[in-house]
């Protein structure tokens, strides 16, 4: 038996005490990798901040990340109804579902935001969709995943070229897929456009299936209740016609936007542990860079434009007020 399994028995509350209790001991030792990208990512994105709500944020931040880890955990042990069951509200469906009615096929736009992992059962009610899969490392990991995702309607390929030519060919015949646009690609499949005011390397994927098949777009999150009795899922519709322009650069940047607009609603339920700015230019990885350097870029970076002024990056969550 696969040791994971052992998540199946334990109570998704008693799972959610003993992450919080993570969060509580991993926020007491700053200089540990995950709370050094964290506060390097909020640096980037969150300079307008006072030190008192960036302490507030960064709590936060861990504590959800660590949140979602053992409930996509718990969702991969259990059967889809069970995931399916911790779904309470569905915000705007009707956007979903004429994007699901769309000849041209569905493009699920969903960032690392929230538990993404327990709203898969929920999407796999609507069809069979076709997704990308990249193995983790660790034989026991990828095998449990990949077992949790076996129970799903979904076709699972590899992230290669026949893995793109199989999501073509899905929307192609009018099906759907769901893709994370916001991960580090390889400098061949990304372009540098800015994601929150940073101009960083992106992925091209989204933008060019868009193009190629004018597919709908539509943007997914699923999100805990305060709460804390279940999750809601929250549906955009991805519509500004530059998502599809032909010039890659601009349809990117028109998806990163998009993206910020979805994560500025539950900013601290954002990935924020991600190295997601591993490639600037004049900087290259900030995760690597010394404070001098980061700080120099920092304030040149916020000297040379408003980006972060004014209230373009209002932070939408009550754990960042002072």
């Amino acid at each position: 038996m696969n040791p994971y399994e052992i998540f199946k028995f334990v109570p998704l509350s008693v799972l959610q005490t003993l992450a919080r209790f993570a969060a509580w001991v991993i926020v007491k030792f700053p200089n540990l990798s995950i709370m050094r990208t964290i506060n390097i990512n909020l640096q980037l994105v969150a300079q307008t901040l006072t030190d008192t709500q960036k302490q507030a944020l960064v709590k936060s931040i861990v504590q959800n990340q660590c949140l979602s880890s053992v409930e996509s955990i718990k969702s991969w042990a259990m059967s889809p109804k069970w995931s399916i069951a911790q779904i309470r509200d569905v915000h705007h469906k009707e956007i979903l579902l004429e994007g699901l009615a769309n000849p041209n096929g569905m493009l699920a736009i969903v960032p690392h935001l929230g538990t993404w992992e327990m709203m898969n059962a929920w999407l796999n009610q609507f069809g069979a969709p076709t997704i990308m899969y990249k193995p983790v490392k660790g034989d026991i990991t990828n095998n449990f995943i990949l077992q949790g995702r076996a129970r799903l309607n979904a076709t699972l390929v590899p992230t290669d070229g026949s893995g793109v030519k199989a999501v073509f060919k899905t929307l192609k015949q009018g099906g759907f897929s769901i893709v994370l646009p916001d991960h580090v690609p390889e400098p061949s499949g990304g372009v540098v456009v800015p994601f929150f005011g940073i101009e960083t390397l992106t992925s091209t994927l989204a933008s060019k299936l868009a193009s190629k098949t004018k597919c709908a777009l539509v943007g997914l999150s699923c999100i805990r209740r305060d709460d804390g009795q279940g999750f809601d899922i929250y549906c955009y519709q991805l519509n500004d016609p530059a998502l599809y322009d032909r010039n890659v650069s601009i349809s990117t940047y028109a998806l990163n936007q998009a993206m910020e607009q979805m994560i500025q609603a539950n900013f601290s339920h954002y990935m924020w542990g991600y190295r997601r700015f591993k490639h600037i230019p004049y900087l290259n990885d900030p995760y690597r860079a010394d404070p001098a350097t980061l700080d120099t870029f920092i304030r040149t970076q916020y000297s040379s434009n408003n980006y972060m002024d004014g209230d373009v990056h209002s932070i939408h969550d009550e754990n960042v007020k002072d």
